[in-house]
């Protein structure tokens, strides 16, 4: 079966999980897991469809399969780096960019489980 991308189940719920996530829960919730990692935790699952997406549609990527392993673990890498060390030390950002090893662990399970659920579901 191929990827399906924008219409992916998992990337779906991920959006949905979204606005109910910023709209909703954290108007219920002042503090904790839905501001502090919910997001982090579906990141990974609702950006690389869209990086995939566009990928095939420049020709990039030669074909409709599953994320492979490679394709969940360098945008893993690279928003890690990105939002918990490189952004938190520039003095500029470092209000509004806090480095915390806990949004890289929801990273990394946000990665993890897209990853099973993709290898499942295709």
């Amino acid at each position: 079966m191929r990827f399906l991308y924008l219409r992916d189940p998992l990337f779906l719920v991920c959006v949905a999980i979204y606005f109910i996530n910023r709209f909703v829960l954290k108007a219920i919730w002042n503090e904790g897991f839905v501001h502090e990692h919910l997001n982090d935790l579906i990141c990974i699952p609702f950006w690389v469809p869209i990086m995939l997406f566009m990928q095939r549609k420049l020709g990039v990527r030669a074909d409709d399969s599953s994320p492979r392993p490679g394709e969940l673990v360098i945008p893993l890498i690279i928003w890690s780096w990105t939002f918990e060390i490189l952004l938190p030390a520039v003095p500029s950002l470092s209000h509004t960019f806090v480095a915390d090893h806990l949004d890289v662990l929801a990273y990394a399970a946000g990665a993890l489980g897209a990853g099973l659920f993709w290898r499942w579901w295709y």
